[in-house]
């Protein structure tokens, strides 16, 4: 679900200390565009921020507010009233580590305006909504250069069918961040309503995480692969339900998450043993 159709179409970056200005300038430049406003702000030069912030909350479709989350906390204290119309607020450190939506994630918007912030500056996005917390599977995904929406789908629908599960069964997409611009991946992803998390290129060269290393890939992008390690490292209590599957230009992996505590009594899983490779 994307930012609301209607109401003030800004969406508002609040860093709480000067030192993150150029952060929110990273931030701006990233999500301006696409008939989005984007306004940043120097609450340092606004006298006292928690009574400026609530001055400005109703102005704005969305908050990015830069800073700790108890900050967020008592600065919106008094303030949401309706789920339906309260702008999503969503937190982002300093460090441009972790970025959540801690208002408004699925009514607001702010799920899918935390998978842009992550993508500008690289932070991981944490989703806490239960519509979308219930999907137990990310999907790691490789391609070839332009390789249409179709095939990728295909390649999709053939690693999900063979794992047992379904389409809606998936919260996220994760690549590496050279691929990031893919049409065909992007085309897929919109059309499924599916954020694309990006992987940086170091952080899965230093995880490798493959059950079989690609020649290919390696000489090509300098991985032993990608859509393993992307989902393994997109769902970090993950397990890999099935390895990568290679299909005209696509590779597609599975992970679904590990419940925090493991009920003995569950039914069985459906198998991860490996088919014979898919060819084109």
């Amino acid at each position: 679900m994307g930012l609301p159709d209607s109401g003030p179409p800004d969406v508002g970056i609040w860093p709480v200390q000067a030192g993150a200005w150029a952060l929110a300038g990273t931030l701006e430049r990233a999500l301006t565009g696409a008939g989005r406003r984007v306004t940043v702000y120097r609450p340092w030069t606004l006298g006292r921020q928690m009574e400026a912030f609530r001055a400005a909350y109703p102005g704005a479709r969305a908050w990015v507010l830069i800073g700790a989350a108890g900050i967020a906390v008592r600065f919106l204290s008094g303030l949401p009233r309706d789920k339906t119309r309260d702008p999503a607020v969503l937190v982002l450190d300093d460090a441009a580590r972790h970025v959540i939506p801690i208002l408004g994630g699925h009514e607001g918007g702010g799920n899918v305006l935390a998978y842009a912030v992550a993508r500008a500056c690289g932070a991981a996005p944490v989703i806490t909504t239960a519509s979308e917390a219930a999907r137990p599977l990310t999907l790691g995904v490789g391609c070839r250069r332009d390789v249409p929406e179709d095939r990728i789908a295909a390649a999709v629908t053939q690693a999900l069918t063979l794992a047992g599960y379904a389409l809606g069964d998936v919260r996220e997409v994760a690549t590496v961040d050279l691929k990031a611009d893919e049409p065909g991946l992007n085309a897929f992803c919109d059309r499924h309503a599916l954020p694309l998390r990006i992987i940086a290129h170091a952080d899965v060269q230093a995880r490798p995480f493959v059950t079989r290393p690609s020649e290919w890939v390696q000489r090509s992008v300098g991985l032993s692969g990608v859509s393993e390690p992307c989902a393994l490292i997109a769902s970090p209590r993950g397990e890999l339900l099935f390895p990568r599957l290679a299909l005209s230009g696509v590779t597609v992996a599975v992970v679904r998450d590990r419940p925090p505590h493991a009920c003995p009594d569950a039914p069985p899983a459906p198998s991860s043993s490996r088919p014979p490779e898919a060819t084109a």
